[in-house]
């Protein structure tokens, strides 16, 4: 699937699924997709479009992956290629945001 064609609708029935994501290291790692949720831009003089949406996933702990293009596979919509931010480390993981649109 092609990413510009993704949508919030297409995440969304997918929140708990696992993606394997491609570090660039030797092994792959699983990514679990926490929330899928419309995107509000905090600077009311920016127009936001109306398909934008942001996407959690938590992964391992270790190693923290800095940001950069990932390829992620997922067996219902294929391979990815999403920019991942590390935004937190929790109790279980280290969680990274992707934002479209």
């Amino acid at each position: 699937m092609a990413d510009a064609a993704l949508t919030l609708a297409d995440f969304q029935p997918l929140i708990g699924s696992d993606f394997t994501l491609h570090t660039g290291g030797a092994a792959p790692t699983t990514a679990r997709l926490l929330d899928a949720r419309a995107s509000h831009h905090p600077l009311p003089t920016r127009p936001l479009s109306a398909t934008a949406f942001s996407l959690l996933f938590e992964a391992a702990p270790e190693p923290l992956l800095p940001q950069r293009t990932y390829r992620l596979d997922h067996e219902q919509l294929g391979c990815l290629e999403l920019f991942l931010v590390p935004v937190a480390r929790t109790a279980t993981g280290l969680q990274y945001e992707a934002v479209f649109g």
